[in-house]
């Protein structure tokens, strides 16, 4: 069997919970069932402080399990934290000002990229790579069907990686990875009952390492 990099990996959305221990329980179980290559923290509703102290507690787990852990939300908990990078959710001109101050000191990685145009836009700033969705966007069993038709555009034409939000199930991934994208995005998928987390990381790495297809060198 082949290893992961040469095929869509997974990445996971932390989920919602106002209990920072538990959510660190939770994430550092999901991480044991198999490659995650990254692990992007939403601040949700948080205020900074709050953020803060979930991010202090989250940041390790996720390193520990050899994944890049990544900060959607105030700039200055991601280097109070010590976390890998930056999702940056806000406008072009917001990513733009985050990669020309961070990077290549951290990962800077940017969404709203709605539509082919806005994508391009993105594009254009050189970002480590471009997020297709919401990081709450997994309200359907399947992936977006917009998500996926932009993450294949993107892939077939441009050298920055992407990232497509998966759905609610688990075998969503597969029409991710189908379209030739390098990251697929799982939150609820995964994180919706959290004793069965790991199994279903195993589970959807068991399925790409069978299904997706393999990216040349």
């Amino acid at each position: 069997m082949t290893g992961p990099e040469n095929r869509c990996r997974l990445v996971l959305i932390v989920p919602d919970m106002a209990d920072a221990s538990e959510q660190a329980t939770i994430v550092a179980d999901a991480l044991r069932g198999g490659d995650v290559a990254s692990v992007i923290i939403p601040q949700y509703g948080l205020d900074d402080g709050t953020f803060q102290k979930h991010a202090e507690k989250l940041v390790p787990v996720v390193q520990a399990a050899g994944a890049a852990a990544l900060i959607a939300g105030d700039t200055r908990v991601a280097g109070r934290a010590k976390a890998d990078g930056l999702h940056v959710t806000g406008s072009p001109s917001e990513l733009e000002e985050a990669i020309e101050k961070f990077v290549p000191k951290l990962i800077v990685g940017g969404g709203n990229a709605t539509d082919r145009h806005h994508a391009l836009e993105v594009g254009e700033l050189r970002p480590d790579y471009v997020f297709f969705g919401k990081l709450d966007g997994d309200i359907k069993p399947e992936a977006h069907p917009k998500n996926v038709a932009l993450g294949e555009w993107w892939a077939s034409m441009i050298e920055i990686p992407c990232i497509v939000m998966g759905g609610t199930d688990p075998a969503s991934v597969l029409d991710v990875a189908a379209a030739g994208v390098e990251f697929v995005a799982l939150r609820l998928a995964v994180f919706s009952d959290p004793a069965a987390a790991p199994s279903i990381v195993a589970q959807v790495n068991a399925l790409l390492d069978e299904k997706a297809p393999r990216f040349e060198d």
